[in-house]
């Protein structure tokens, strides 16, 4: 077995854990904006959103695995865990550590959505914008593909239409029209 194949899967796990969580910040944008208003939601479509936040945690918890096992840098669990207890770019790994916790904060609260005040949901929800920063900030300082043109454009395209999105339902949260038509068409 090839000694870099663990480093090879943490890189891998990494970028598509960043792009799953791009993808799901993405959508719930496009859904919770006007994009198609007046159309009728399907129940897919937010299926889809809450799929690829679930595929992102999964693929984090791979990254991490990955790292842990890996032989490359040697990272502990407490490393992996607790910010700023590596030697390897310790705020460059911090920055993902601290993406990790809320992206498991968004997750689960989602999961118990249910039992859970609308409040503390949405408020808790409201953490995608920061993880998604932090993941980002995190990919570009301490992934070793950090350099590449395809990730510094890919990053860069991302980030710009997660920033336009953002802007839109920012602007339209001052409407008060609701922006998701339920699926009989009706309000």
């Amino acid at each position: 077995m090839n000694s870099k194949l663990w480093w090879y899967a943490a890189r891998a796990d990494g970028l598509v854990a960043w792009g799953l969580l791009a993808a799901s910040l993405l959508w719930g944008l496009a859904l919770s904006t006007g994009l198609g208003r007046g159309r009728p939601r399907s129940a897919w479509l937010l299926d889809l959103h809450r799929f690829l936040g679930g595929a992102g945690l999964v693929f984090t918890v791979l990254h991490v695995v990955s790292i842990l096992v890996d032989t490359y840098v040697h990272f502990g669990l407490v490393e992996v865990l607790v910010p700023l207890t590596g030697d390897w770019h310790p705020v460059a790994v911090a920055w993902g550590i601290a993406a990790m916790y809320l992206l498991v904060a968004v997750e689960v609260t989602s999961l118990v959505r249910a039992h859970l005040s609308k409040r503390l949901w949405r408020l808790t929800h409201y953490a995608s914008f920061p993880l998604f920063a932090l993941a980002t900030t995190h990919a570009l300082s301490a992934g070793t593909d950090r350099a590449t043109p395809l990730m510094r454009w890919g990053v860069i395209g991302i980030t710009a239409v997660v920033a336009g999105l953002t802007i839109r339902w920012l602007s339209e949260a001052q409407d008060p029209e609701p922006a998701l038509v339920p699926a009989g068409g009706r309000r």
